[in-house]
């Protein structure tokens, strides 16, 4: 009988051959982070473990469920999916402070009786809700501080919203407003901080008197008309102002550049004219500034370069004309930049490249266009906001940057080829040892 092959040998060969295999396979493939383990414990700063919720006024809890807001579980710790609540921490019951409701049903009314429980609140947000307004009861619109309706309520008047003395947040988007006038609406509202009134039909002029305390005014998509009175020039407190898209006409006054803590301007879409004037120079944190669609005309002024804060500036569709003052550390420095739509606009093709994207013809010798501009219709007209930006400053070190990333790590091919290779050869060496063990 032959003798048969010593099994210690047969386990070490496997086992080299295992090891081998298995040690050039996690060589390709990527290494993946731990797994959390699923029995992990809750993490110590829950709310649940710092915060105990009282149960809510029975009157409150009544008022919600004739709004129909579910009231299975306590609204304070648990809100439903489309209606938010916060409440305080005051026993042996909760009181509501802030309520937002969304998607409201078609018949859904707000009873004065519900409204008069909830004058505890201090927010109040309706989000799709196009029901029929009703009067407030005055502890409730003195307790309000903050009211929004978005794309909510059929109509709303000026002097209904004048009774919400107490507001320091006022927004309203895609709605029927009635007033004579933005007056109407603020003579009262002396805490009032942030103003947006936004797509709803408000006509009239801007108030010759605003209270000082406003940091964002957006009265956008309106039917404003008039020129900018001092009354906005004097908010120096003011970091937004946003007027576009309604009928505002004159010059832009030189008294904007007293709004030292502007961040963001947008007088877009008016009939302004005019030159851009000098004071904006002394703004020294101006980020936004969009002077789209206008009648200004004059030259660009060099000072924009100097502002090292702006990232956004469009001062496309207007009747500029000359030289583009920009130099290239500014095109670099800005984000997104329009100029398009100045027929008479060009730019430096000594100073700038010619593949930047600014719809604008470069200059000839006398500082004229040297051909007709792009099309406003055309795909590279400025006037095409799906791009972030007017102009492509992309260079070749991107491209071969991104021709790198393929190459990170060994060659997947060569390593396959290794495993075939080495399995081959400990395949013919345990035949081998294995033929003479069993002579």
């Amino acid at each position: 009988m032959k003798p048969s092959p010593p099994p210690s040998l047969l386990l070490i060969l496997l086992f080299l051959f295992l090891f081998s295999t298995i040690t050039i396979t996690n060589s390709i493939s990527p290494s993946l982070p731990p797994t959390p383990s699923p029995t992990s414990s809750p993490s110590p700063s829950s709310p649940s473990s710092h915060y105990y919720y009282s149960p809510l006024d029975p009157t409150q809890l009544k008022a919600l469920q004739s709004l129909n807001i579910p009231t299975t579980k306590n609204p304070c710790s648990q809100p439903s999916f489309h209606n938010a609540t916060l409440c305080d921490s005051s026993k042996p019951f909760s009181h509501l402070i802030s309520l937002q409701l969304s998607n409201c049903s078609t018949f859904l009314s707000l009873s004065y009786t519900a409204l008069k429980s909830l004058s505890t609140l201090h927010s109040l947000h309706l989000i799709n809700c196009p029901i029929t307004p009703i009067h407030f009861p005055p502890q409730l619109s003195s307790s309000l501080q903050s009211f929004s309706s978005i794309n909510s309520f059929h109509k709303l008047s000026g002097v209904w919203l004048s009774h919400l003395a107490n507001l320091t947040d006022l927004s309203l988007f895609n709605l029927q407003l009635k007033a004579s006038g933005l007056y109407v609406i603020l003579a009262h509202m002396t805490k009032l901080k942030t103003l947006t009134i936004s797509n709803a039909n408000l006509t009239g002029f801007l108030p010759k008197h605003i209270h000082s305390n406003l940091t964002h005014i957006d009265l956008s998509g309106n039917k404003l008309k008039g020129t900018i009175p001092p009354s906005i020039t004097m908010l120096d407190t003011l970091e937004s102002l946003n007027l576009s898209s309604n009928g505002f006409k004159g010059e832009i006054p030189f008294s904007l550049g007293d709004l030292i803590s502007l961040k963001n301007l947008s007088l877009a879409s008016n009939s302004f004219s005019g030159t851009v004037p000098d004071s904006i120079s002394a703004i020294p944190g101006l980020v936004h500034m969009d002077l789209s669609s206008n009648n200004l005309n004059g030259t660009i002024p060099k000072f924009l370069t100097e502002i090292k804060s702006i990232k956004y500036l469009n001062l496309a569709n207007n009747n500029f004309h000359g030289v583009l003052p920009f130099n290239l550390s500014f095109m670099k420095r800005i984000q997104v930049l329009k100029v398009g739509g100045n027929s008479n606009l060009c730019y430096n093709h000594s100073v700038l490249s010619s593949k930047l994207k600014l719809g604008i013809a470069p200059c000839d010798k006398h500082g004229m266009p040297l051909s007709p501009p792009p099309a406003k219709g055309s795909s590279s007209s400025d006037d095409d906001d799906s791009s972030d930006d007017d102009y492509d400053d992309s260079s070749d070190d991107d491209g071969s940057s991104h021709k790198k990333e393929h190459h990170h790590g060994p060659n997947k091919v060569v390593l396959g080829v290794a495993i075939a290779l080495s399995s081959f050869v400990f395949l013919i060496v345990f035949l081998i040892l294995c033929s003479k063990c069993c002579r």
